[in-house]
């Protein structure tokens, strides 16, 4: 049987610690730990919370590619405590995603690799986002514009222009995932990527970049000179 957290010496419970000290010095199972809030007969939150991350590999990146159903695979682990964790992991997306949108500007691929990563690393399957931006290159709009499977996405040109003149952007950045690790450009991205451009430029469209996101890596093709 295990001994409850509740009976552990208060410096080392996750949420007093978390008090006394700062959300920094806790460990990421002693924050996970908090989420899970409880634990069960045989196991603390905090032995729950050490299992999740194993089954994750102990990388913060893995987990977030958990699904509810797959974290509730552990034993302990509820529907309620799957949202909970996942919530939680999705807020962290949008801040991500939320900092890097006030940059004032996208002046090189790793600035518009910052907004579309954080929305991209964790799918297991394709999908394709797209940055509006203005003419001096401050991003308007980012939209996901297709979701597919496991395989490949498909990108509908016509959405993406009809939606560039309904924000009033003359320019876009492109950009999609490839849940196999492979952040290299296949011939299709290569393809999609020239038909895109030359239907952009019929209507006076700028596509600034391709990007391709693999984990927290990306490819540019604008900077392997493939635009």
């Amino acid at each position: 049987m295990a001994i409850s957290i509740k009976n552990w010496a208060e410096d080392e419970r996750p949420r007093e610690k978390m008090l006394q000290k700062t959300a920094a010095a806790l460990t990421d199972a002693e924050l996970l730990a908090i989420l899970i809030s409880s634990g069960t007969k045989e196991k603390s939150a905090l032995d729950l919370a050490r299992e999740i991350l194993e089954k994750a590999g102990n990388n913060l990146q893995e987990l977030g590619r958990l699904s509810v159903s797959e974290l509730q695979k552990t034993k302990g682990i509820g529907k309620a405590r799957a949202i909970t964790i996942a919530a939680a992991l999705e807020l962290g997306r949008r801040r991500q995603t939320g900092e890097a949108l006030q940059r004032p500007s996208i002046t090189k691929s790793a600035d518009a690799a910052g907004i579309v990563i954080p929305l991209l690393k964790d799918l297991n399957h394709e999908a394709f986002i797209v940055l509006y931006l203005n003419q001096s290159n401050r991003v308007i709009k980012h939209e996901m514009v297709s979701n597919g499977g496991l395989t490949g996405t498909v990108a509908d040109t016509r959405i993406i222009l009809k939606n560039a003149l309904l924000y009033n952007s003359n320019q876009i950045i492109v950009a999609h995932n490839h849940p196999s690790g492979n952040k290299n450009p296949s011939a299709a991205d290569k393809e999609l990527t020239r038909k895109l451009k030359e239907a952009a430029s019929l209507m006076d469209i700028k596509l600034l970049d391709h990007i391709i996101v693999s984990g927290t890596g990306f490819t540019s093709l604008a900077d392997e000179g493939l635009m």
